[in-house]
C-alpha cells in the first residue's frame, strides 16, 4: 500500500512538474526561458515578409538563448539602469506604439474595390485616347527650325536631321523618337500642334515651347494602350492605403491641441 501510494505520489508531483518543464525553453544560468520568446520572434520575421520555415526552428532557438545570456550579461554589469539604455527604451517604445496605432487604423480601414475601381476610372479618363508616336527635331532658334523645315522638304531625312540638330539629349541621338505618348505628356504648345497632324505629317511652321523651337512630325497614331485594372489593382490599393493613412495622421496633426 506504501509502495502504490509514493507512485501516485510522484506521478502526480510529475503531472504538475512536466507542463510548467514543456513551457520553457531551456534554463539558463538557472533562468528559465520560455518558449514564447520564440513565438514572438516567429511572429516578428512574419510580418516582416520572413516567414520561418521547420528548418530555422533550430536556429530561432539558438537565437532565442544566444539574447538571455547576453542579456544576462548586460543586467550583471548595470547596463539596464543607464540613462542611455533608458532612453533607446523610450523612443523604441514610442516607435513600436506609433507603428501599432498605423496598423490598426489601416486594418480597420481597408481600402475597397469601388475606391481602387474609382481611382482606375480616374487613370483611364486622364490617360485614355489617342497615343502619338511623334519625332521632333529642337534647335534654339526660330531661324535654326525653318531651315530644318525647308531642308526636309528639299528631301533630308527627318531623322538624320535630328541626330545632326537636335538639343535635345534623350531623343536626338534616336533620329528625334519620343516613342509613344498622350497628347497630355508634353508641354501645351507641343501637344496642341502635334495633335493637328496625321500620320506622317510635319509641322508647316516651327512650334515655340520654353524648351526651344520644334519641328515635329507623326509617325503613327492608335488608341491608348492602357492596362487593365487587375494587373495595377495592386499598386492602386497600396497608392490608395498610403493616402488614407497620409490623411489620417494630418488630420490628427491638425486636430491636436499644442500649446
Amino acid at each position: 500500500m506504501k509502495k502504490v501510494l509514493l507512485t501516485a505520489l510522484a506521478a502526480a508531483t510529475l503531472g504538475i512538474a512536466l507542463p510548467v518543464a514543456a513551457q520553457n525553453l531551456a534554463i539558463v544560468n538557472g533562468k528559465p526561458v520560455p518558449k514564447a520568446r520564440v513565438d514572438m520572434l516567429t511572429q516578428q520575421l512574419a510580418k516582416s515578409g520572413r516567414p520561418v520555415s521547420p528548418e530555422m526552428q533550430g536556429q530561432l532557438k539558438d537565437e532565442v538563448i544566444a539574447r538571455e545570456i547576453f542579456m544576462q550579461e548586460a543586467q550583471k554589469r548595470g547596463l539596464d539602469a543607464s540613462d542611455d539604455f533608458k532612453s533607446q527604451m523610450e523612443l523604441a517604445r514610442q516607435t513600436l506604439l506609433i507603428r501599432e496605432l498605423f496598423a490598426d487604423y489601416q486594418k480597420t480601414n481597408p481600402v475597397t474595390d469601388a475606391e481602387i475601381k474609382a481611382e482606375y476610372d480616374k487613370f483611364v479618363e486622364a490617360n485614355g485616347g489617342k497615343e502619338y508616336r511623334a519625332r521632333h527635331i529642337l534647335v534654339p532658334t526660330e531661324a535654326e527650325a525653318r531651315k530644318a523645315i525647308a531642308d526636309l522638304k528639299k528631301g533630308a531625312k527627318f531623322e538624320a536631321l535630328a541626330k545632326q540638330r537636335s538639343k535635345d539629349p534623350g531623343s536626338g541621338a534616336n533620329g528625334g523618337d519620343l516613342d509613344w505618348a498622350n497628347a497630355a505628356s508634353y508641354v501645351p504648345e507641343f501637344a496642341q500642334a502635334m495633335i493637328k497632324l496625321k500620320k506622317g505629317e510635319m509641322t508647316q511652321e516651327p512650334v515655340k515651347s520654353n524648351f526651344g523651337w520644334h519641328v515635329i512630325r507623326v509617325d503613327d497614331i492608335r488608341d491608348a494602350q492602357l492596362p487593365k485594372l487587375e494587373e495595377v489593382k495592386p499598386q492602386i490599393a497600396q497608392q490608395l492605403q498610403q493616402q488614407k493613412l497620409a490623411a489620417f495622421q494630418e488630420n490628427l496633426r491638425k486636430n491636436a491641441k499644442i500649446e
